[in-house]
């Protein structure tokens, strides 16, 4: 029998006793779901005079939006900037593992690696919606390697590139092709890089700064070209500084173009940025906060020596060290989470994926 009169006659489910983050408040609240998409109950009940199918006892627990990684080089044992025999194998398992972190769609992202890698991987990266198999891929993060050798951090120096005449030609001759590519980190200081900024966005691929030795004129330059992100906020970038405060100085300024938000990524491991650093970005600009785990091949494996792209770390404790060098590492759908805050339940399009 149809669950209701007018909209469509795919089942309903209901979430009941539960707290739902909502409006930034705990708020106790039944969850209404037909269809993958969180439904308003007044329009269901009046206008659809519809009624639940399917209910789900949350027995208190919160529910709140699904986990969104846009910068992960891989885990347990997969590395997306290797051109493997099984790519797309590779980022099934890697899809289907990080479900029980409540990670509900992710951005598998690549370092700095020569052409032939971004040839043969670029096209094995398909878009895909989430489901039981597997987080859904929202698209590639290509972090380099158009950044700064001052700024490059773990990025194999060997294979960074500048913007010789800028635009279309640079990127295609880099990368191949831009099809499924969500994302592109690159150094706005460097030379032609705003055709390439203009010719990424125009294609509707986010630009984010970062490995970058730009100050703040220049990264505003970059966001009136069509930037509108940031890779890591603090990391691999200029320090803050009172005259010239560089790329964290788009947190507050007055020349991001009206209805633009410039979005940050940030790395909450305590390792990477201090937590006082984290609450002074939050409270600066708490709308474009975005948290991700820049999580490496080694996550979910034990220490010892794994891969990061074309370059080999070493694994020991909470920390990673590119060989040779001291460097570190750090891991509408919903998540039920407990008390703790400890993830219990992971949905994707209101199905169940996983399961503590």
């Amino acid at each position: 029998m149809p669950s209701n009169k007018s909209v469509s006659d795919a089942p309903i489910t209901q979430f009941v006793n539960c707290r739902i983050l909502k409006d930034h408040k705990l708020q106790w609240e039944d969850l209404w779901v037909r269809e993958g998409k969180i439904l308003n109950p007044e329009k269901l009940f009046f206008d659809e005079e519809g009624f639940a199918d399917h209910k789900v006892d949350c027995e208190d627990k919160i529910i709140a939006p699904g986990f969104i990684d846009v910068q992960i080089n891989g885990g347990y044992g997969i590395d997306f900037s290797q051109a493997s025999s099984d790519i797309r194998g590779g980022v099934a398992l890697l899809a289907k593992k990080i479900l029980e972190h409540g990670v509900t769609s992710f951005c598998p992202t690549l370092v700095t690696s020569p052409p032939d890698i971004y040839h043969k991987v670029i096209p094995e990266l398909k878009v895909q919606d989430g489901g039981p198999e597997g987080a859904g891929v929202l698209g590639i993060h290509l972090e380099g390697p158009f950044i700064s050798e001052e700024k490059r951090g773990a990025h194999p120096p060997k294979f960074l590139r500048t913007f010789k005449a800028g635009g279309v030609a640079d990127l295609m001759e880099t990368y191949g092709h831009l099809d499924n590519v969500a994302m592109v980190t690159l150094a706005p200081e460097l030379a032609n890089s705003a055709a390439a900024i203009r010719e990424l966005s125009g294609r509707g691929i986010a630009v984010s700064l970062g490995h970058s030795m730009a100050d703040l004129s220049q990264a505003e330059e970059a966001v009136q070209h069509g930037a509108t992100f940031i890779t890591h906020l603090f990391n691999a970038m200029l320090p803050f500084h009172h005259r010239d405060p560089g790329i964290v100085g788009l947190l507050t300024s007055d020349r991001v173009p009206p209805g633009r938000t410039v979005y940050y990524g940030m790395i909450a491991d305590g390792i990477h940025t201090h937590p006082a650093a984290l609450r002074i970005a939050h409270r600066a600009h708490p709308a474009g906060l975005v948290l991700v785990t820049d999580a490496v091949t080694a996550m979910g494996l034990p220490p010892g020596r794994h891969t990061l792209g074309q370059q080999q770390i070493d694994i020991q404790g909470l920390h990673a060290y590119v060989a040779g060098l001291r460097h570190v590492l750090s891991a509408f759908n919903f998540v039920v989470l407990d008390d703790t805050l400890t993830l219990r339940e992971t949905y994707i399009a209101g199905q169940q994926v996983w399961r503590k």
